[in-house]
């Protein structure tokens, strides 16, 4: 039986693709361990998965800004590679496969040659921790095919062009339910807003005030974050969620189009259902500027629409987000024909290529 070793971890989204890769890596008989914080978010959501031994290790947080944590950094990750090295030793695995997050640094640190290391970049362009993990890298997937012509030639030699892996959940949602669900009848058509799992304030205050005149057209479902849902407001048409686990791929298959926040695998979540969007990015002052870049490039391709978040009125939601569903199926059409905007099988081909598998 073969082993894999798998790594990802401080927020969602460092964390769902690898859940993704789950079911075909058990049929095709491997024994999945996961490394992440004793306290991360991938702890809970490895946990809640059968058939996946979960194992905590320590890292420090890579920060570009300045903060008295930073001197703490380094010593974390020292003792975490420390701890990834003893796994490494004791699991033997085949392949480490790492999603990214600053957790992931000290096993691929561990792993480097002592077995082959897969890393996946979901971003036009690496954070600060892949940046480092993919030094140690034999492969690297990269989601977006501009990466690699920005990338140094030392890193673009080890770099394929994958897609990002897709929950096969999501394409087993069910309409009907769906609606049910969300409280919905199905006489208009859903317009589903997602501002990440935090929530985000500026996205959320521009929907709540489009609220009057966007309800004359869509149903809204809005997925607002963590302690974000505003008690104060019941407007017919209109439905507010903190999060959405199960039901999820049923919401998405009665969702005619999106407004969200451009976080890449979210983004190509939603694309690879076929469901356009209006992406609203972190700008600079909040972010390293990715979201931004994830946004111009699906914005390029025809599959979606960008919003910067200075520009945010109720006016201009409603004019893009009746743009969007008047050219749903055109849009949708531009989708079918990419064949990377679910990288599940690519991805899956350099880990079983990486561990000696055809």
């Amino acid at each position: 039986m073969k082993k894999i070793l798998m790594t990802g971890g401080g927020s969602a989204g460092h964390v769902t693709p690898n859940i993704a890769l789950f079911p075909a890596l058990k049929e095709a008989g491997f024994e999945i361990h996961y490394a992440g914080l004793a306290d991360g978010i991938e702890r809970d959501l490895i946990e809640a998965q059968e058939g996946v031994t979960f194992h905590a290790i320590e890292s420090g947080k890579l920060r570009r800004y300045l903060s008295l944590k930073n001197l703490l950094s380094p010593f974390k990750v020292i003792k975490g590679v420390g701890q990834a090295k003893r796994l490494v030793k004791e699991l033997k695995p085949d392949v480490v496969f790492s999603k990214g997050g600053f957790v992931s640094v000290p096993v691929v640190m561990a792993a480097s040659k002592k077995c082959p290391v897969v890393c996946h970049e979901s971003d036009y362009t690496p954070g600060l921790a892949n940046k480092i993990a993919t030094r140690f890298a034999d492969t690297i997937c990269v989601t977006f095919e501009d990466t690699m012509t920005h990338a140094s030639k030392r890193l673009a030699k080890k770099m394929v062009h994958t897609g990002t892996p897709i929950r096969p959940e999501l394409y087993r949602g069910d309409r009907s339910r769906g609606l049910a669900a969300m409280g919905f009848d199905g006489s208009k058509p859903v317009l589903l807003v997602m501002g990440g799992s935090l929530g985000a304030a500026a996205l959320n205050d521009g929907i709540r005030a489009a609220l009057p005149k966007l309800t004359q057209r869509f149903d809204v479902v809005h997925l607002c974050g963590k302690g974000k849902v505003d008690g104060g407001i019941s407007a017919p048409g209109y439905v507010q969620f903190e999060y959405v686990g199960k039901e999820l791929p049923d919401m998405l298959a009665a969702t005619s189009v999106v407004v969200s926040r451009a976080g890449a695998n979210a983004v190509f979540e939603f694309l690879s259902l076929g469901i356009p969007a209006l992406l609203v990015p972190l700008p600079l002052e909040a972010s390293r500027g990715d979201q931004i870049l994830n946004a111009d490039y699906v914005a390029r391709k025809g599959y979606a629409i960008k919003l910067e978040q200075k520009d945010i009125t109720p006016e201009r939601l409603c004019e893009l987000t009746e743009t969007l569903y008047i050219n749903r199926a055109a849009m949708a059409e531009l989708m079918k024909s990419d064949p990377l905007l679910d990288g599940t099988e690519e991805v899956l081909n350099e880990i079983f290529k990486a561990a000696g598998l055809k």
